[in-house]
């Protein structure tokens, strides 16, 4: 009873702490936006355009409003196009193509497991730009993987390099690629350049499939160059 008293203890103190952190962590960014508003309203004053300072502030925000409406509309378009996708069983065999790239990323994970599924999702949407779309996905990839690293930790126990609160390669590897994100429709980008009236916002293409490709090719040798040096 005592010991589990004391585990008990532990687990509340534990939570406690990482609520604390939570909190602080809040605190310091409402002290950093509370300033900056802070510093432009005294600017204003003294100057003497805090009328402008007013105009830009109500502008800022109706525009704010505008721009989230405008995007959940596009984004709920395309969120929907990949349930359709999904429940067809287009993603699924969209993802069977690209099982022999997540053998070579991921050589430790099951290319049946929900982990690899999860991940394909994520993959495919990124490449059609679905930033946000992916987000869910993303979140239950990780899920599975942190699932993955605490079976691997009971089975072979912790050390230096692997722990309950240590990313595995695996996650390393999966949050690389997704942040370089190859993109062949940058679906959030084009939006926001029609938003902001541009002439041609389709000319953005081009250029964002280059510099997508160099990143995402970059990530992806990387990747191979550690995993192949964790087997050595």
């Amino acid at each position: 009873m005592g010991a589990h008293n004391c585990f008990g203890s532990a687990i509340k103190c534990k939570h406690k702490k990482r609520s604390r952190m939570g909190r602080t962590g809040e605190g310091k960014m409402s002290y950093l936006w509370g300033g900056m508003l802070l510093i432009g309203i005294l600017y204003g004053a003294v100057t003497g355009t805090l009328p402008e300072v007013t105009d830009a502030a109500i502008a800022s925000s109706r525009e704010a409003v505008n721009l989230c409406i405008s995007m959940a509309g596009i984004t709920a378009m395309w969120t929907g196009m990949m349930k359709i996708a999904e429940r067809t069983g287009l993603v699924e065999q969209l993802a069977r193509r690209l099982r022999p790239v997540l053998g070579i990323l991921f050589p430790r994970l099951d290319l049946d497991s929900r982990a690899c599924h999860y991940i394909s999702v994520n993959f495919l949407s990124n490449l059609l730009g679905l930033g946000w779309a992916s987000t869910s996905s993303g979140l239950m990839a990780f899920q599975e993987l942190d699932k993955k690293n605490r079976e691997d930790c009971q089975q072979l126990g912790e050390s230096r390099k692997r722990g309950r609160h240590i990313a595995s390669p695996e996650m390393c590897t999966f949050l690389i690629i997704n942040v370089s994100s190859l993109q062949l429709i940058p679906v959030s980008i084009l939006a926001y350049r029609a938003q902001y009236g541009s002439t041609d916002p389709a000319a953005i293409i081009g250029p964002a499939i280059f510099a997508t490709g160099v990143s995402t090719l970059t990530a992806l040798l990387f990747c191979m160059f550690q995993n192949h040096r964790n087997r050595v």
